[in-house]
């Protein structure tokens, strides 16, 4: 209780600026190994994508010579034959990891989804080379298709919906949400006051954004039950049903809990948009889908409602990449609502956008995302760098060259899985086992945990006399651990989060030794006290 008047000052911080002060806690014995398992950058990456990715740089810079080739300098290359030329140059370089995984992407995209052999390569080559601005800035034209062929594949589990989702290629999804919260406010689609629904826990920008200055929302949390896996109530959902609810925030599968949306859930919320809420703006981060067997997004079952994220950065161990996509589908309820707007609003929005487009009326929110996210003055240079989007393909290759034995998917899920069963089997309590786990983080409810070991006036006197931070901060400067704090998330207050993606299995077990430590260590304070 000595570090309380402390603590009320960090209390107050996301979760993810605490984690700076339990790190330096954490570290401040030089005696101490620190176990960091508070951000989830994960520890592996994604090997063959990324030979295919440096050797598909040598070829390009092969086909740059052909063209104009002076000390230092090479030219831009020439797309006819060039298909055929990648094709011989992985046969002569087979011996080279990532040479067939490039032939074999190259027959995916050219007999599986029928692009044209040349335009898909020099698109790559260019792309590669980055010597050309993005075009067209939202994405290329090759990638789209891929990364609409992933994002079916995973995402939808290979049964899409009716209709073509556009895609806007971002740097990771931080920007996907920023950009998305700008357009929403600049088109209209949210404003000061408007009440928006977030499913609750979640990544924590989520819950700080809305309530800055520039959006002014209000916050209705839909919240999921601890005691039913993580799932969302019918009472929770049925929220939604409220007109005066302008949009609802998902991160599936969720973050902290880790789990994804139940079937039975999905449906309630597909029939609740197709009756009573067809207006409803659906914003769904799908980060984690890929951890997940039979992953269906909330973009799958309501298409025409939802603004789809995804970014390859935890699945591929890229999170220095920055990668990311948002998809809209074509036929969207968002659209509409821009049209239907008030004549003043559009009036508005026509002088916001005439620069850009002979009929700014009619520009579709996708690519209004891509206007906003460069001031609309500066969308001629908009788009992700090329190639940053060369190595979105080649990652969404690995996924979809692998769709029948999903060996690279086996592996990953394998990894996060062992380092779940080695952290409840230290902490000696059940580890939940159902389909629906990602298994990329956990929450453990301390005080829930306190209860079954030491009894309900113990866990009243644990919530009275300390902080909510309390064991995350005694975590980091008594063992060297460091976790995020479940409340920052509106997971349950004095709760914690552990990503199980950033350390090693053996790391997992002192980690959940050093939690039951600590709790044993609290309860031996409550009996000395005579309470």
């Amino acid at each position: 209780m000595a570090k309380t008047t402390e603590e009320k000052r960090y209390e107050g911080l996301s979760p993810f600026e605490l984690k700076n002060k339990l790190i330096e806690m954490a570290g401040s014995d030089p005696e101490r190994m620190m176990l960091n398992a508070g951000r989830g950058n994960p520890n592996w990456v994604a090997t063959i994508p990324r030979y295919a990715f440096f050797l598909l740089g040598t070829f390009a810079l092969e086909e740059a010579h052909l063209v104009l080739s002076r000390p230092g300098i090479a030219g831009t290359p020439e797309s006819k034959g060039i298909g055929g030329r990648l094709l011989d140059f992985c046969r002569n370089h087979s011996e080279l990891i990532g040479s067939q995984f490039l032939a074999d992407s190259y027959k995916y995209a050219t007999e599986t989804l029928g692009l044209q052999g040349d335009s898909f390569v020099v698109e790559m080559v260019d792309g590669i080379l980055g010597d050309y601005y993005p075009t067209p800035d939202r994405v290329l034209k090759n990638t789209e298709e891929i990364l609409r062929a992933y994002l079916d594949n995973t995402m939808c589990n290979g049964e899409p919906p009716e209709g073509t989702m556009d895609i806007f290629a971002v740097e990771g999804g931080t920007a996907a949400m920023t950009y998305i919260f700008n357009t929403l406010k600049e088109n209209f689609l949210i404003n000061p006051g408007d009440k928006i629904a977030l499913g609750t826990p979640i990544f924590t920008p989520y819950l700080e954004i809305p309530t800055l200055n520039d959006y002014e929302l209000v916050v209705l949390d839909i919240r999921m039950d601890e005691n039913n896996n993580w799932q969302y109530p019918d009472s929770e959902l049925d929220k939604l049903s409220d007109p005066s609810v302008k949009a609802f925030f998902v991160v599936n599968p969720s973050n902290p809990p880790s789990t994804s949306v139940a079937r039975e859930s999905l449906e309630k919320i597909a029939d609740l948009v197709q009756t009573r809420r067809k207006d409803l703006i659906i914003l769904t981060d799908d980060v984690y889908g890929t951890f997940v067997n039979g992953f269906k997004s909330l973009a799958t079952i309501a298409p025409e409602n939802t603004i789809l994220v995804y970014s390859f950065s935890k699945y591929f161990g890229a999170t220095g990449w920055r990668l990311g996509v948002i998809g809209i589908y074509r036929d969207n309820v968002m659209d509409r609502m821009i049209a239907g707007l008030p004549r003043d609003k559009r009036r508005s929005m026509h002088r916001r956008y005439e620069s850009i487009s002979p009929d700014p009326d009619n520009i579709k929110l996708i690519d209004r995302l891509v206007a906003d996210s460069r001031a609309v003055a500066l969308n001629h240079t908009a788009g992700l760098s090329t190639p940053q989007q060369v190595m979105m393909v080649l990652f969404a290759f690995q996924e979809l060259l692998d769709s029948d034995s999903h060996l690279y998917r086996k592996e990953v899920q394998d990894i996060v899985r062992e380092r779940y069963e080695a952290l409840y089997k230290s902490i000696n309590i059940e580890a939940p086992e159902l389909p629906c786990y990602a298994m990329y983080y956990t929450t453990i409810d301390i005080p829930r945990l306190a209860e079954r070991r030491f009894g309900k006036d113990f866990v009243l006197w644990l919530e009275s006399a300390y902080e909510p931070i309390d064991f995350v901060w005694n975590l980091a400067d008594k063992k060297g651990v460091v976790l995020m704090d479940g409340g920052g998330f509106a997971a349950p207050e004095m709760s914690v989060r552990v990503s199980l993606a950033n350390l090693f299995k053996n790391d997992y077990t002192k980690i959940g030794k050093a939690i039951s430590e600590l709790l044993a260590e609290y309860y031996d304070t409550w009996k000395r006290s005579g309470k």
